[in-house]
């Protein structure tokens, strides 16, 4: 079994290799450096397992003293106010709430029968429960067949496919790769009578306080992310979505007991199912299938094995993508901020 203190290195390493590079070239540096960094890597061992990540170290850096220059400067902001970046590293969490990443659930939200009810298993501020009140635009494979890939040939682009709340101030744009399921090409338009989260710590976008540390977590090149979140917020004010605070095995019956018997109930979630142990992941999967409901999942290969088993194919090896799954059946490899799908 590797060492605790491998683990943290490689995972700095495969942070810098696998997910900042080419989408930010500051956090890049900084994970680079930290792999490497004795002193820095001590303050990491004194933490519990579950806060060395780099995007909360680096956020929490961010949030205590503002933007790095670069390693050196984030190296000094650290140490010197190690005991603040350290506390807030404790007290939150990374939290990442993308709305882009509803274009991966869009198509298969639609394909199920309406109005549905929507939980979310750790929905931060809620901004994933608001599917309905986004438009999308789908880079969409179309055409017949012979207009599909073929060696030395790419498919044909429909492009400009338009979903979802049409007029809505905030449109996420999706470049698909390979060809979907028929029933999935061409999403029309859902209906969610109900929606709800569970989360060990709601985030409110009214409080300035947590309104601050979502957008600290958008990583610093990527302006476009902080534009889609400012925009998600303003709509979560209209009308925000009730989250639950506490632990998601201990809530889930009850708040789901909630929804409404004529309406799909849809439990899901993003990138969360890996802060649990192995335990509390096949305790939560147990109480979805007592629950009867549709469950659809965006988590790494590792995380689901029973999920990892059905993959026609490993996923890419260039970048880090969730594998998406409709009740435990893979249909798409979907990108970690949103904007990508490739199906299965």
């Amino acid at each position: 079994m590797p060492d605790e203190r491998d683990t943290t290195v490689e995972w700095y390493r495969r942070f810098a290799t696998l997910e900042a590079r080419g989408a930010s070239p500051l956090y890049e540096r900084l994970a680079s450096g930290v792999a490497s960094d004795h002193e820095v890597l001590r303050l990491l061992f004194e933490l519990p397992p579950a806060k060395r990540q780099p995007n909360l170290l680096f956020a929490a850096v961010r949030y205590v003293t503002g933007t790095p220059s670069g390693y050196d400067d984030f190296r000094r902001s650290l140490l010197e106010h190690r005991e603040a970046v350290v506390a807030t590293m404790l007290a939150r969490r990374t939290q990442t709430n993308e709305p882009a990443r509803c274009a991966a659930l869009y198509p298969l939200l639609a394909a199920l029968p309406q109005p549905l009810a929507l939980l979310e298993a750790g929905a931060s501020a809620g901004l994933c429960l608001l599917p309905d009140r986004y438009a999308y635009t789908y880079d969409l494979p179309g055409g017949p067949a012979h207009d599909r890939a073929s060696p030395g040939r790419p498919a044909r682009v429909d492009e400009g496919h338009v979903t979802g709340a049409v007029d809505s101030p905030l449109r996420l744009r999706c470049q698909v790769e390979g060809v979907p399921p028929p029933h999935l090409a061409h999403p029309g338009p859902i209906t969610v009578a109900w929606r709800s989260g569970i989360d060990l710590n709601p985030l409110d976008v009214d409080d300035p306080d947590d309104v601050r540390w979502l957008r600290t977590l958008i990583w610093p090149e990527q302006r476009e992310r902080l534009h889609r979140l400012e925009a998600a917020m303003d709509l979560a004010r209209e009308d925000p979505p009730p989250i639950v605070r506490g632990d998601l095995n201990d809530r889930l019956a009850d708040v789901a007991a909630q929804a409404p018997p004529h309406a799909t109930l849809v439990v899901y979630h993003t990138a969360v199912l890996y802060l649990m142990p192995g335990e509390g992941r096949a305790a939560f999967t147990q109480q979805l299938a007592r629950l009867g409901c549709h469950w659809i999942s965006q988590e790494t290969e590792s995380v689901l094995p029973q999920v990892t088993a059905r993959l026609p194919r490993r996923p890419p090896t260039d970048a880090v993508m969730y594998v998406l799954a409709l009740d435990g059946q893979p249909a798409a490899f979907s990108a970690m901020h949103g904007g990508r799908l490739r199906w299965l």
